[in-house]
């Protein structure tokens, strides 16, 4: 049989092909890496700065929408104007009393929404405007975000930046996260519904129950109840609406006639990643977020009269905090309250004058 032989294939000319190619991409990577990775990565900064538009869009249609049966044409100029509104804050350089002159700057703003919001819609009561405001909080948040993540986006393009573009690139996603939390917290604030932040006022009001309520200062309510034979001072911002209170105005007032032994304070605080919701953690010092005015104020009372501080915290998320107030929140408010009047026995002595001032966002919780 005779034998066929194949004749062998020359692979040397598709070998050059692929040489080539390789060489190509080889020189278009160390020429033009940088760029293409910086394409892509405007790409990806691109996309989310739309959806960053598409929320501060939508919430804005929604809190419009929401209103537009009082007063459509004025909400409308209203709403366009808060979204710039400027608060500046005080110089700095010489920081003696810039405390006080922070808190007067933050109250003269919060003075002026409020009184044109009733200027506007003269029929709201109180809690109906400070929710509105919260509305409107929840939008500048969100306009806020989208304006300083296009700006860095259109300085990086203009200067070409790859660190610029990398860091923007990098806190996006937090960033997307944060503002998808304030778009549900659009919801809450427009049904009136309590948000997680109010876990530590809920605190309070449920054990206010039974006392008789009194106004001090500017939104703040407290009741005074004997507890084995302490005179205990409850405390919190004046719900149902929006409010957060001056609880470092009111202390400092309560404090002229009332000789306080210890004070309590019970807030909700940001949870780490892993951490549980609802969880409860103890410590010392003034439990209170904000820019510092009231805690600097409650700080004071505490240092100057020798009062022991001693703070509890609800953990939750941004998210949690800000939107509708879930099961494991609500656990966690309970379990406060266990807590809370068993240390009010353990640190204290019969005959002593305690404050528990519960510190948090009241919107749907009254007293």
């Amino acid at each position: 049989m005779p034998i066929i032989l194949f004749p062998e294939q020359d692979n040397t000319g598709i070998s050059q092909i692929i040489s080539i190619v390789y060489m190509i991409m080889f020189l278009v990577l160390v020429f033009w890496g940088e760029k293409i990775q910086m394409l892509i990565r405007l790409r990806d900064i691109e996309y989310a700065l739309e959806r960053l538009r598409m929320m501060r869009d939508e919430s804005v249609r929604f809190t419009k929408e929401k209103l537009k049966k009082y007063n459509k044409e004025e909400i409308n100029r209203f709403m366009d104007n808060f979204l710039e509104f400027v608060t500046v804050p005080p110089v700095d350089m010489d920081p003696a009393g810039i405390v006080w002159k922070l808190d007067h700057i933050i109250k003269t703003a919060e003075n002026r929404v409020r009184s044109e919001i009733k200027q506007i819609i003269p029929e709201l009561d109180d809690s109906q405007v400070l929710n509105i405001m919260n509305l409107f909080e929840a939008s500048y948040a969100l306009n806020y975000y989208y304006k300083v993540i296009r700006h860095y986006y259109i300085l990086s393009k203009k200067t070409s930046s790859y660190i610029l573009i990398i860091q923007l690139q990098a806190i996006l996603p937090q960033v997307l996260m944060e503002a998808e939390a304030y778009l549900g917290a659009i919801q809450a604030f427009s049904s009136g519904q309590p948000v997680g932040d109010g876990a530590g006022a809920l605190v309070a009001a449920r054990l206010m129950r039974g006392g008789e309520i009194k106004e001090i200062e500017k939104d703040n309510v407290y009741t005074v109840k004997n507890i084995e034979g302490r005179k205990v001072y409850f405390m919190k911002a004046k719900g149902p609406g929006g409010a957060v209170g001056t609880p470092g105005d009111a202390l400092m007032k309560l404090s002229e006639t009332e000789n306080f032994k210890t004070i309590f304070m019970v807030d909700a605080g940001l949870k780490l990643e892993g951490e549980k919701t609802g969880s409860i953690a103890e410590g010392v010092g003034a439990i209170i977020g904000g820019i510092g005015t009231e805690k600097y104020k409650i700080e004071e009372v505490a240092t100057k009269k020798s009062i022991p501080l001693y703070g509890m915290i609800i953990k939750m998320s941004l998210k949690e905090a800000i939107t509708p107030m879930t099961r494991e929140v609500l656990n966690g408010v309970e379990e406060a309250c266990k807590i809370l009047m068993q240390r009010i026995i353990e640190k204290s002595s019969e005959g002593d004058a305690v404050m528990v001032i519960g510190v948090g966002n009241t919107i749907g919780i009254a007293q």
